[in-house]
C-alpha cells in the first residue's frame, strides 16, 4: 500500500507516515544474518515503507552497510534516508570483546565526537558505508552529556550541510524530551526523533517539547512506541527503556492491556496508533528483525481501534487530557 506522506518542518522532505528503524538489523541484542536483513528490508519496501532510519552505532556500521546495499537498487527519489552523527567508528587499540548491545558486528566501536570536524567526518564515513552520495536527514545522536559540543559543533556542521544542499533536514535523536526542547530554542531544527518518550506510558513531551515544535514547525519522528517491549508484552521479563521494567510500570501496562483485551484490540495496535495521532508527529518508526515482524507491525498500525478504547484509556488515566487520539475512521 502507499502510505500518506508529511513534510518535515519547513523542508521539501516528505516522509511516509510509517518508517523502518534499522537498529535490529544491526544485531541489536542478537545477531541477524545478511540474508534475513535484506529480506526484511525487501518486505518493508514491498509493503510501501519509504522512510528508513539508521545510525553508525547500529551494529557498529552493520546497519548502514546493509541498508545502503539494499537501497542502491531502489530509485533515489522514492525513499527518504536518515542517519546520525556524534559517534565515529574506530577499532580499539585493545580488544574489547563483544559489544554490550549489538551482536555479530564488525570490530569497530563508537567514539563520541560532537565537534564540527568530527561531524563532517562522520557524515563522509556514513556515505562510504552506505555506498550512497546523499542522506536526506542527519540527526545529532544522543548528546545527553554533550550539549555544548552538540549545539556549538555538531549543529553548526549540520546547518552548513543543509545550507549547501548536501542534506535536506537537520534533526536530533534522543531518548529524552527536555534536551530536545533546548535544541528547539537554541537552533533551527527541522525534526526531532523522539524515542520512547511519547507513549501510552510516558507523555511528558506534551508539557514543553510538543508545544515548542508546533510553534516552530518542527516535526517529530516517533520511535520506541513499545517502550523497549513492555507495550508489546507486559509479562515477566518486560523491558522499559532498555532495562527490566519496574513492577509499577508492568502493572500500568497490564491495566492498559486489560482495556484493550476487553475490546479485542491488540495492545501493540493501540500503542503504535496513539503515538502517531499527535499532529506534530510526521512519521512513526517501527523496528523489525524479519519479514514476519514487518507484516505484524504494519497490521498493528492499520488495526481498527474503536473510539471507546481511547475513551476508556483516558478515563482510566492512561492518556493525558492534552493528548489527541485517533478517530475510529482514521485507524480503520
Amino acid at each position: 500500500m502507499a502510505y500518506k506522506k508529511a513534510l518535515l518542518g519547513k523542508t521539501s522532505c516528505q516522509v511516509s507516515e510509517i518508517g523502518l528503524g534499522t537498529a535490529p538489523l544491526g544485531g541489536l541484542y542478537s545477531p541477524v544474518s545478511e540474508d534475513s536483513a535484506l529480506q526484511t528490508l525487501e518486505a518493508a519496501w514491498a509493503r510501501g515503507v519509504r522512510f528508513y532510519d539508521t545510525a553508525p552505532q547500529y551494529g557498529n556500521g552493520l546497519s548502514e552497510r546493509r541498508l545502503g546495499q539494499f537501497l542502491k537498487s531502489k530509485p533515489r527519489d522514492e525513499y527518504v534516508l536518515a542517519t546520525k552523527v556524534g559517534r565515529l567508528l574506530r577499532v580499539p587499540a585493545e580488544p574489547q570483546g563483544e559489544d554490550a548491545y549489538y551482536k555479530g558486528t564488525p570490530p569497530e566501536r563508537p567514539v563520541f565526537d560532537f565537534s564540527y570536524d568530527g561531524v563532517m567526518r562522520s557524515y563522509e564515513e556514513s556515505l562510504q558505508r552506505l555506498g550512497l552520495d546523499q542522506v536526506d536527514i542527519l540527526h545529532i545522536h544522543d548528546p545527553d552529556d554533550h550539549y555544548s559540543a552538540a549545539i556549538d559543533g555538531a549543529y553548526k556542521a549540520l546547518d552548513t550541510l543543509r545550507s549547501s544542499g548536501a542534506i535536506k533536514a537537520v534533526g536530533a535523536g534522543m531518548n529524552q524530551s527536555e534536551m530536545l526542547a533546548r535544541f528547539a530554542r537554541d537552533g533551527v531544527f527541522d525534526c526531532f526523533l523522539l524515542a520512547g518518550r511519547y507513549t501510552l506510558l510516558e507523555q511528558r513531551a506534551l508539557d514543553e517539547l510538543f508545544p515548542l515544535c508546533a510553534q516552530r514547525n518542527i516535526s517529530i519522528i516517533a520511535a520506541g512506541v513499545y517502550n523497549s517491549g513492555i507495550l508489546a508484552d507486559p509479562r515477566a521479563n518486560a523491558k522499559f527503556n532498555y532495562a527490566d521494567a519496574a513492577p509499577a510500570l508492568v502493572e500500568r501496562a497490564l491495566g492498559i492491556e486489560r482495556i484493550c483485551t476487553e475490546y479485542r484490540v491488540p495492545l501493540k495496535a493501540v500503542a503504535m496508533q496513539f503515538a502517531a495521532a499527535h499532529p506534530v508527529v510526521a512519521s512513526t518508526l517501527t523496528g523489525a528483525r524479519d519479514a514476519a515482524e514487518i507484516a505484524e507491525n504494519l497490521a498493528m498500525y492499520a488495526f481498527p481501534v474503536p473510539a471507546e478504547v481511547w475513551a476508556r484509556l483516558r478515563q482510566a488515566g492512561f492518556i493525558a487530557e492534552a493528548a489527541p487520539v485517533p478517530s475510529a475512521s482514521a485507524a480503520a
